[in-house]
């Protein structure tokens, strides 16, 4: 089985407080997760590897965003100081 057998996909929204590098200035930005839910149960097609790698794997969220634009002075920076896993 692939693993995306394991997991129902969907994008969300986090707001997240960040610094802009140039104009110094602190403001909240949406940032956008990918947000991979373990699915209740395996489908009948499984086996006894998949069953074990079912039991370990847990839901998830991986930051898709890697830049934004300041609010302020409209210049695009890095985002730093944020996970970019982060386990439900």
């Amino acid at each position: 089985m692939d693993e995306r057998d394991f997991y129902r996909e969907s994008r969300a929204t986090k707001p997240a407080t960040l610094n802009c590098p140039f104009c110094r200035t602190q403001d909240t930005y949406e940032l956008n997760w990918l947000l991979r839910k373990k699915v209740d149960r395996l489908q009948g097609r499984a086996d006894e590897r998949d069953r074990a790698k079912f039991a370990k794997w847990m839901s998830y969220m991986v930051l898709i965003d890697d830049k934004v634009d300041c609010k302020r002075c409209r210049r695009r920076f890095e985002i730093s100081g944020i996970k970019t896993t982060a386990f439900l």
